[in-house]
């Protein structure tokens, strides 16, 4: 057996994972730290590079203290990690400001300026658009997309832009941290949207069209190249061996498809953590500007996961928990920890749900909510839209508002996969990830809601850490390749659609659609946009 590192960084924390890679990829320990997301004026969200290097650290070292395995024994360590952060470091590679976060919606007027004036086609020039559509296969239409918030340090923080040397994501700054070295993989280039999938390599006819200076694009490695060796000065502090190799790994829109084993052309696979979204794998670009769908590059050369997001899915049920299912009126069936941390915290959520969801007939007694906490990104782009309950009445219950999270969340997936539906095929059964999976109770309104089976991995929500072990093991020469690795993946449990709740979630699923365009504009009279 080989023993490899997957670190997964996402929006709230990190999940430091050890894998035994033989017949199957096996989880042996891992542990989790939560940091901080600090939510600015404006619409700003920001995270300190250095709370996610001691977060790394303290967890390593706290998997090693209770693993049977000892640290000279990792083969290699990858990463997998949130995406479309900006994180500008100077020549020393160090960060000049905090990290802006993909949440980030401050750039409204750099994106106005750059893209959306003179004749347009949804929302973006039509030259413009043209150009992107035949360089990358994709528009940057979006507020938070990476080119914008570069635009935007630019303008607004001159001084800190003069400092800037690279401009890197995420798991990136971390590969810089660990080897000394700063490069970007070919998924985190493509996903700053300036990537031309052509030649493969960075654009310079758009870089020139939205004044990106080139000097600060660094190279771009393919996930499973290693990057270099761990320096002595980060394998001190991590407590590893130096000089143990470093893979570049990917995000999280392309190795939690990896970890959920979807990785053959043709396979979807459903993810609901945070965010949320649907993903196709495709062997050629695809776009739906309308729909705000493109085929994004993967972790694998010549293969595109066909990718629609939306912004709170998981997160949804994180605000129930503080608000619905356990806040002070303390209405709820049986009290539990949920002080162990990420984990522990969703596993209570899950037990609570499942006593409790199940009770209440499918489609919510007629109640729907529209999980739009912080915007919305596809079908629509709109980040003045928010959640909302509609068709509450007196015999309306807690119960009920609680089932109606889930049925929201569902039914804004199924849309998600109809649009996806209208380009290419998308598998029947669909692969179910992220800590969403991890209730039965979910995955069954996910099978009901949209038709299809549900297949669900073991340890879901461990899925991108799952597809950053397999990177490791590819770069290793221990996996042939990432279709090689799916059939180290297998299922654990699978989710048949009921016909007898199709009535109710299909009446329901239809209003569900008209919410967003009935009160589109009353949404921005309260929430500008």
């Amino acid at each position: 057996m080989t023993y490899v590192l997957a670190y997964d960084i996402g929006t709230t924390g990190v999940k430091t994972c050890l894998f035994g890679i033989g017949e199957r990829i096996t989880l042996l320990s891992s542990a989790q730290e939560g940091y901080r997301l600090y939510l600015l004026p404006g619409g700003g969200a920001e995270q300190e590079p250095d709370e996610w290097w001691g977060a790394m650290c303290r967890t390593t070292r706290a998997l090693f203290a209770k693993a049977d395995v000892a640290p000279q024994a990792v083969a290699g360590l990858s990463f997998c990690s949130q995406m479309q952060g900006l994180v500008l470091v100077d020549r020393a590679g160090k960060p000049v400001r905090r990290a802006m976060s993909y949440m980030d919606q401050r750039a409204g007027a750099e994106l106005k300026k750059g893209l959306a004036h003179g004749p347009q086609i949804a929302g973006a020039n039509v030259g413009k658009l043209l150009k992107c559509l035949r360089s990358t296969g994709a528009v940057p239409s979006s507020v938070k997309d990476p080119v914008w918030k570069y635009k935007w340090v630019q303008a607004h923080e001159p001084e800190v832009f003069r400092r800037a040397d690279k401009w890197l994501d995420v798991k990136d700054y971390l590969l810089l941290r660990c080897t000394g070295r700063a490069v970007m993989t070919e998924d985190s280039a493509y996903a700053a949207l300036l990537y031309d999938t052509r030649k493969g390599a960075w654009s310079d006819e758009l870089c020139r069209i939205f004044g990106v200076d080139m000097a600060h694009l660094p190279p771009i490695i393919q996930a499973s190249s290693q990057v270099g060796g761990l320096t002595g000065q980060a394998a001190a502090e991590l407590g590893l061996t130096p000089g143990t190799p470093v893979f570049g790994g990917g995000g999280d829109a392309s190795l939690i498809g990896v970890g959920a084993g979807a990785t053959a052309v043709g396979s979807t696979h459903i993810y609901c953590g945070t965010s949320g979204w649907v993903s196709t794998v495709t062997d050629r670009q695809r776009v739906d500007v309308s729909a705000m769908i493109a085929a994004i590059v993967g972790a694998q050369r010549g293969r595109y996961n066909y990718f629609a997001e939306m912004e709170t899915a998981g997160k949804c049920l994180e605000w129930v928990k503080d608000h619905l299912a356990l806040d002070e009126i303390g209405v709820y069936l049986e009290k539990k920890d949920i002080t162990g941390g990420q984990e522990a915290v969703y596993a209570s959520l899950y037990d609570y749900l499942t006593e409790t969801v199940e009770q209440v007939p499918p489609g919510a007694g007629g109640v729907l909510f529209t999980p739009w906490l912080h915007g919305n990104r596809c079908p629509f782009e709109d980040p003045a839209a928010a959640g909302m309950f509609f068709n509450i009445r007196l015999d309306t219950g807690k119960t009920e508002l609680i089932r109606a999270v889930l049925e929201g969340v569902c039914y804004h997936l199924r849309w998600m996969l109809e649009c996806q539906a209208r380009k290419l095929p998308v598998s029947d059964p669909v692969r179910f990830v992220g800590g969403g999976a991890l209730s039965p109770v979910t995955a069954q309104i996910l099978a009901d809601v949209t038709g299809r089976a549900v297949q669900v991995t073991a340890s879901p929500q461990n899925a991108g850490s799952v597809g950053a072990a397999a990177v490791a093991g590819v770069g290793l020469g221990i996996v042939r390749d990432l279709d090689a690795a799916a059939g180290l993946i297998p299922v654990e449990r699978t989710h048949t659609p009921c016909p007898a709740n199709r009535a109710a979630y299909d009446q329901n699923y239809q209003v569900f659609q008209k919410l967003y365009p009935s009160n589109r504009a009353l949404f921005r009279a309260l929430n500008g946009g």
